[in-house]
C-alpha cells in the first residue's frame, strides 16, 4: 500500500509538471519560442483564484473564482503577446528567452508585494477530501489532479491535430512567411496561443494550490516543468505529461529509497541522460523546414 501511495502521490505532482510542460510546448509548436516565465505564470494563476475567493478582495465562490482566474490569464497571456512580444518579431530566440526570465522575476515580486511571501491556502472544496478504493485511501485533489490533466491533455491534442484552427497553428510554427501568404492571420494565431498557454498554467496552479500551500517562489517549479517538456519530447503534447509523470514519479520514490537530497537531483540526472541517448526527448516530433 506505502509504493501504490507513493505511486498516487507522485501522478498529482507529475500532473501538475505536465500541465506546465504543457504551456512551454504548446508556445514553442506555435511560434517556436520558449517561455520561461511559464511557471510563474502559473503562480500567478494561484493567486489570483486565490484574490477572487478572499472576502477581503472579492469574496466570491470557489466554483465561480476558478473559471475567472482561467479566463484573466488567457487575457493575460493574449496582451502579454500582443503588446510585448509581437514587438520583437525578427530578433534572435535567445532575446525572448531573456524577456520571459525577467518577466518571471517581476511576476514573482509583484505576487509577493500584493499577497505577501508567506505561504498561504487555497479554499478548495475538494481539499482534505478522501476517496477509498479497497485499503488505499486517495485524497480527492489527487484524483482531481490526474483526471483533469488527462483530460486536458487529449483536448489539446486533439485540437492541434484534428481542428483547421490547430493545424494552422502548427503550420505557423513551421514557416511563419509561408502561412502568412495563405491566409492564415499569424499574428492573432500567436497571441492566441500565449493565451491558450496562460489558461493552462492557471489549471496547473489552482490543482496545485488545491493541495497545499502556495507562496511566490512557486514559479521556480517551471524549470522542473522544463525538464520533464524535455524528457518527453519538446513539440510534443503527450510527450509534456509523459515527461512530467515521470519527474513525479521518480520524485517521492528517490526520497523514499534514496540518501537525504537525491529526490531533487534525480530529474535532472535522468534529464542529462535523456539528452545523450534521446536528444529529442522520448516522443520526439521534430519537422524538417520547408524553404
Amino acid at each position: 500500500m506505502d509504493v501504490l501511495q507513493l505511486v498516487v502521490s507522485g501522478l498529482a505532482n507529475g500532473c501538475v509538471y505536465g500541465l506546465i510542460a504543457l504551456g512551454f510546448v504548446l508556445i514553442y509548436k506555435a511560434t517556436e519560442a520558449v517561455n520561461f516565465a511559464q511557471g510563474d505564470f502559473m503562480m500567478l494563476g494561484a493567486f489570483l483564484c486565490l484574490g477572487f475567493t478572499n472576502e477581503a478582495f472579492l469574496g466570491l465562490p470557489f466554483w465561480l473564482s476558478v473559471p475567472l482566474a482561467i479566463l484573466a490569464m488567457g487575457v493575460f497571456g493574449y496582451a502579454l503577446d500582443a503588446l510585448v512580444i509581437r514587438k520583437m518579431f525578427g530578433q534572435p530566440q535567445v532575446a525572448v528567452v531573456i524577456l520571459t526570465i525577467a518577466l518571471g522575476f517581476v511576476l514573482r515580486f509583484l505576487a509577493g508585494v500584493i499577497w505577501g511571501h508567506q505561504p498561504v491556502s487555497l479554499e478548495s472544496p475538494i481539499a482534505g477530501q478522501d476517496v477509498r478504493f479497497g485499503g488505499l485511501v486517495l485524497g480527492m485533489d489527487e484524483v482531481t489532479i490526474i483526471v483533469v490533466t488527462v483530460l486536458l491533455t487529449g483536448g489539446l491534442y486533439f485540437y492541434f491535430n484534428s481542428t483547421r484552427l490547430g493545424v494552422a497553428m502548427q503550420a505557423s510554427s513551421q514557416n511563419q512567411l509561408a502561412a502568412y501568404y495563405m491566409g492564415i492571420p499569424v499574428k492573432r494565431l500567436n497571441s492566441l496561443i500565449w493565451a491558450l498557454a496562460g489558461m493552462v498554467a492557471a489549471v496547473a496552479g489552482i490543482l496545485y494550490a488545491s493541495k497545499g500551500s502556495i507562496e511566490p517562489s512557486m514559479g521556480l517549479l517551471g524549470i522542473k516543468a522544463f525538464a520533464a517538456a524535455v524528457i518527453g519530447g519538446f513539440g510534443s503534447l503527450p510527450g509534456a505529461l509523459l515527461g512530467g509523470l515521470i519527474v513525479g514519479l521518480i520524485e517521492p520514490f528517490a526520497g523514499r529509497y534514496m540518501p537525504s537530497g537525491y529526490s531533487q537531483i534525480m530529474p535532472y540526472l535522468l534529464l542529462f541522460l535523456i539528452l545523450i541517448v534521446r536528444p529529442h526527448g522520448i516522443l520526439a516530433q521534430y519537422h524538417s523546414k520547408k524553404v
